[in-house]
């Protein structure tokens, strides 16, 4: 299975989370567009704390700025038709770069190119105070482009009434609530199990308590 995970905003977890599924699932990486790099980017975050195998990214900025401002800054231009997934794997985490509607160029924003390469998404949102509105954006812009929804996963303190506000409002599954993790290392990532729907999806056995 191949998955998009893209998140509500920026800096909202989406690599802890992306390393956190790789490491349970030994699920390979590919981040397509990166900001802020390439001194420690999230490929290597992702390749340092789950050790599975990682994919280059198609473009690298170093502006740690939205996509399209940073690759004007270096005069260059995000062209998405040069964006391929790798043909060797099926089992494959892909990040996106910010929220859905984050420019790519003129013309495309994130969720094009979720659509072009056709694949189903994983939502990343925050636990706190706003993710209602932003989850549930996020959840109708995806259901807009008819883009197929595996789940949300929240990061952040757990909060069950905006878990349960998101599933009753969103009308969509809440797959796990990954917790704060102070000090991120691979011995703590792996301290914190896939919940039992995670491993329902990625098929992976579990026992019922």
């Amino acid at each position: 299975m191949r998955i998009f995970v893209t998140g509500t905003d920026t800096d909202v977890g989406k690599t802890t989370i992306c390393s956190w599924l790789c490491l349970h699932t030994n699920y390979a990486y590919l981040k397509p567009i990166q900001t802020g790099g390439p001194l420690y980017s999230d490929t290597q975050k992702v390749r340092e704390l789950s050790e599975v195998i990682t994919y280059e990214e198609t473009y690298t900025f170093a502006e740690p700025v939205s996509p399209h401002l940073a690759a004007k800054l270096e005069h260059s231009y995000i062209d998405v038709d040069k964006i391929k997934l790798p043909a060797d794997t099926n089992n494959l985490i892909v990040e996106g770069a910010g929220g859905l509607y984050v420019p790519l160029n003129d013309d495309l924003m994130m969720i094009d190119l979720i659509q072009k390469l056709n694949i189903p998404v994983i939502l990343v949102a925050r636990t706190s105070l706003g993710t209602i509105n932003h989850t549930l954006l996020s959840l109708n812009a995806l259901r807009q482009r008819e883009i197929p929804i595996l789940g949300i996963i929240l990061n952040g303190p757990n909060n069950e009434p905006n878990r349960r506000a998101i599933e009753f409002y969103g009308k969509q599954k809440v797959l796990a609530t990954f917790p704060e993790i102070p000090e991120l290392s691979k011995r703590k990532l792996l301290d914190v199990e896939l919940s039992e729907k995670l491993k329902e999806l990625f098929d992976i056995p579990y026992h019922g308590g």
